[in-house]
């Protein structure tokens, strides 16, 4: 290359030529330009820099004081990078192949012998170009938007994982502090699964650090208590009166969130009801000429029930018998997200099993599976790929849909009968979870609102709403959550007119809302439900 380069240089000097034009004098460049100002323009830049940056802190090396093309010190993959020996907890392997350069052409899953099976490669497909530090439109990146460090951003964190996996943060790789403290502010909205050039899934990537953590660390009792949620609901539920008067007590609720680790401005869960207990034990084994599966999540089965009721509500006036997933003498199907957010990856791989076992025979009917919490359906789209489950997990992918796609995808197949009359209000206004937006599955919401007689949909333009789960609930990251909701999503809440409905899918998002607005949010199936005929 530096043949190449000497050869290409003296030619434009030759010609009389411009070996750069007005940008692009770095690293690659920089030497050879010198010749084109003269000693004495070169001269005034090297005093130019000395005066204003003393120190060489400001973009060094480039323009004054360049190094040469091929100095080591400056590249990527320096000399002897490799990755070290590490067996991933979710399937990395589709990273792990050879491909050849002319034809395109490449090798099976698995088969390049990458020491960490497919994962650097994964990391590496950040190639910098920072596109993640924007601040006009899309999701990514919600951290950097508040603290503006490069630590906190999408390729801060790429740059931080490589390095672990390339053995020079140490010996304990993804389990060191370095990865922990570049992801501590990571909520996990997969705005860079959509908004990167090059598809980087940190979201994915942070659950390897999680399991690589917990794994040497342990796990704290905060996240057993979020993470065990889904399997101590349904017993929570008969101490909802208990937990109530616990939080009118302030010295006593503030404790128990100290103890937890939780932060004392957020309430403690308010476990409600129980929809699928009664759901399941009205199933039948009847065949029925329009069938569904309500896949309904732990928060809206304990926490928020009248959200599956609206929504089997609007499934059944429109014709469709709903099955759900629950079998009257089982618990509930899990999606296993609350075990992924703790690095328990061994646990969630143990549901999906669990829910794919129960799930496939409604599949191979040809019965869609329709859930109403984004981060709960968008993982069997998503994570469930990745567990090694092969078609299976496959065939489950391609048959859920969140609950607003579902009525869009039958409407357009002309099977949806679905009868709305107007609301008293006259206009919506729409914010997107993060995952609905990164799997581009925002606007059947935003259509099936506008089936609505009279009605306005208003999209907020936001980023993440800086719940994210459990994010906003932590003590260490409360303030961090409200600066992320105060950039966009809690002003525009707040200029509403008052007879203005909040949709929002995401229960972490309604919470939010209601939290940082004092405003009601509700979920596209209760406004659907209001406008049955």
């Amino acid at each position: 290359m530096r043949a190449i380069a000497e050869e290409a240089s003296a030619l434009v000097r030759e010609y009389k030529g411009a070996f750069s034009g007005e940008h692009g004098d770095g690293i690659c460049r920089g030497e050879w330009v010198a010749w084109q100002f003269g000693p004495q323009l070169n001269a005034a830049f090297k005093e130019i820099k000395q005066l204003f940056d003393p120190e060489n802190l400001l973009n060094p090396g480039k323009i004054v004081d360049t190094p040469r093309m091929d100095d080591p010190d400056y590249f990527r993959f320096n000399k002897g990078y490799k990755g070290i020996p590490i067996a991933p907890a979710l399937d990395w392997s589709g990273w792990d192949v050879l491909r050849d350069p002319l034809t395109g052409e490449q090798s099976g899953p698995g088969s390049a012998g990458d020491p960490t099976s497919g994962l650097i490669k994964a990391v590496e497909m950040c190639n910098n170009n920072g596109h993640c530090r924007k601040f006009d439109a899309g999701t990514m990146c919600p951290s950097f938007r508040i603290t503006r460090e490069e630590q906190h951003l999408t390729r801060g964190r790429a740059n931080t994982l490589r390095l672990a996996l390339s053995g020079q943060l140490g010996s304990d790789g993804l389990a060191g502090n370095d990865v922990k403290e570049a992801l501590d502010l990571c909520v996990s909205c997969k705005g860079c699964k959509r908004d990167c050039p090059t598809g980087v899934d940190m979201a994915k990537m942070k659950i390897e650090a999680r399991s690589a953590w917990s794994k040497k660390h342990g796990i704290s009792l905060r996240d057993r208590f979020v993470a065990e949620m889904p399997r101590y609901a349904a017993y929570a539920r008969h101490f909802s009166s208990v937990i109530a008067a616990v939080e009118r007590v302030p010295f006593l609720s503030d404790w128990i969130k100290r103890t937890l680790g939780l932060a004392e401005q957020r309430a403690l869960p308010n476990f409600c009801g129980n929809y699928l207990a009664g759901a399941a034990a009205k199933q039948g084994n009847a065949v029925y000429e329009k069938e569904v599966l309500l896949f309904v999540d732990t928060f809206n089965n304990y926490l928020e029930p009248s959200n599956a009721e609206a929504a089997q509500r609007v499934l059944t006036a429109a014709g469709y018998h709903v099955h759900v997933n629950k079998a009257p003498s089982e618990r509930p199907l899990c999606c296993g997200r609350t075990y992924l957010a703790s690095g328990q990856v061994d646990k969630a791989k143990a549901e999906a099993k669990r829910t794919l076992e129960y799930l496939m025979p409604f599949v191979e009917r040809g019965i869609s599976i329709v859930g109403l919490e984004p981060s709960c359906l968008l993982t069997l789209r998503d994570e469930f790929l990745q567990y090694g489950y092969g078609e299976q997990a496959v065939a489950l992918s391609r048959a859920s849909f969140l609950f607003e796609e579902f009525l869009v995808k039958e409407h357009d197949a002309g099977r949806l009968k679905l009868d709305l009359k107007a609301l008293e209000t006259s206009r919506v206004l729409l914010h997107g979870h993060c995952h609905q937006k990164a799997f581009d599955a925002l606007r059947p919401v935003e259509q099936v609102l506008r089936w609505i007689p009279g009605l306005e949909v208003k999209n907020i333009e936001t980023s993440c709403c800086g719940m994210a789960g459990s994010f906003g609930y932590e003590r260490e990251h409360y303030e961090a959550s409200m600066q992320m909701a105060e950039l966009s999503l809690l002003p525009a809440v707040r200029k509403a007119e008052a007879d203005d409905l909040v949709v929002a899918d995401g229960t972490s998002c309604r919470h939010q809302i209601h939290d940082g607005a004092n405003k009601t949010a509700l979920h596209v199936a209760k406004v659907l439900e209001s406008a049955l005929a």
